[in-house]
């Protein structure tokens, strides 16, 4: 591992440092002392991710495939992004000239970052531990690849504070923006209004039956859910990304989040309205344990199973939080921690992949 690793690990060590210094928004009160500075620390660490994100150059194996699109949208020609892309793709060319890339991948790494930090924002009790989770988990560092997803996935993570406050025509609102981008995000409308109706419901015996027959569905009829998947994305169809590997990796995680959860259950996750946000996250991460073993015939299914999964930002924090002090609480605490760097350290030996190529890490004003 060669020395430009320590950018990731320093950026990821100093906006964790300076998210200690942010108080959950919400808890504090608005104009109050501590609300300023929290404000100002969130902005470093915009600032910063932003930074890193906006000056990279030739990171990312689809770094010169972007390239190339952005030209062939410049001559109107066929590509296949989505509309909203594409007319923004345009309108940079139209300000900056043709073939200057640099500027369009800044102004995609600023909205990417902008919705991940404003979803911190509004949604964790944690703010330091929810940073760490997103940065270590490789959500932030794989936003610098396959750009148009992880704007996507950005967008999907904010709008679950819309869910959780019922304020459901925003919500799709924000999914249909979101669409513009990358027609996957449509998927989160069911999954999560789903997941929200059973964290507020008493659970009862059709639930579980719905439950088993979708996971039946799932194992029994492949074909329909493939046929479906190719029918938005038909370039996929016997594609490098149609592989049907299993990510045992997120498999992992799901299942490491659900232990934590059913040591926490009795204290954290009853049924109840002060339990509900938590409740959400939780089906979330069940849908997430399903889809990734039981879906992978579907290509990309890790794409699929992000916008699940990154509940896991918010939801652990908050599960920790609640756990009595005392030796059990700190170990539990201890072994996230240590989990997510463990995963953050094969994460950096991985971006090495030809496949990946997010190490070495370049940039247009030192390189």
């Amino acid at each position: 591992m060669e020395s430009s690793a320590l950018v990731y690990v320093g950026l990821t060590a100093v906006t964790v440092f300076l998210a200690c210094y942010v108080r959950s928004f919400r808890c504090v009160p608005v104009g109050s002392r501590a609300y300023a500075r929290s404000l100002t620390a969130e902005f470093a660490i915009f600032c910063l991710l932003t930074g890193v994100s906006a000056c990279r150059i030739a990171v990312g194996n689809d770094y010169w495939v972007y390239r190339f699109n952005f030209r062939l949208i410049a001559q109107a020609r066929h590509v296949s992004s989505e509309f909203g892309f594409n007319l923004i793709v345009k309108w940079m060319q139209q300000l900056f000239g043709y073939d200057n890339y640099l500027p369009i991948f800044a102004l995609f790494s600023v909205l990417t970052v902008w919705f991940f930090v404003r979803a911190l924002h509004g949604q964790t009790v944690d703010y330091a531990f929810s940073l760490f989770l997103l940065m270590t988990g490789g959500y932030y560092f794989n936003s610098l690849n396959t750009v148009r997803y992880y704007l996507a996935l950005a967008i999907a993570f904010y709008s679950m504070i819309y869910v959780l406050r019922g304020e459901y025509g925003k919500f799709i609102l924000w999914v249909l923006f979101g669409s513009i981008f990358h027609k996957s995000i449509l998927l989160v409308i069911p999954v999560y209004l789903a997941a929200h109706l059973l964290a507020r419901a008493k659970l009862k015996k059709w639930h579980y039956a719905a439950g088993g027959l979708l996971l039946v569905s799932l194992i029994f009829c492949q074909d329909f859910y493939r046929e479906l998947a190719f029918t938005f994305y038909p370039y996929y169809r016997n594609s490098a990304f149609d592989t049907g590997n299993v990510s045992w990796v997120n498999i992992g995680k799901c299942a490491g989040t659900l232990a934590l959860c059913a040591v926490c259950y009795r204290r954290s996750l009853t049924e109840g309205e002060s339990n509900q946000d938590k409740r959400f996250y939780l089906f979330l991460n069940v849908a997430g344990l399903v889809v990734y073993p039981c879906g992978s015939f579907i290509p990309e299914v890790s794409r699929v199973g992000y916008y699940m999964i990154i509940s896991q930002v918010l939801l652990i924090p908050a599960l920790l939080r609640e756990m009595p002090e005392g030796w059990f609480g700190k170990l539990c605490r201890g072994g996230v921690i240590l989990a997510f760097c463990v995963y953050f350290l094969f994460l950096l030996r991985g971006m090495y992949s030809t496949d990946i190529r997010l190490l070495p890490y370049l940039n247009w004003i030192f390189n």
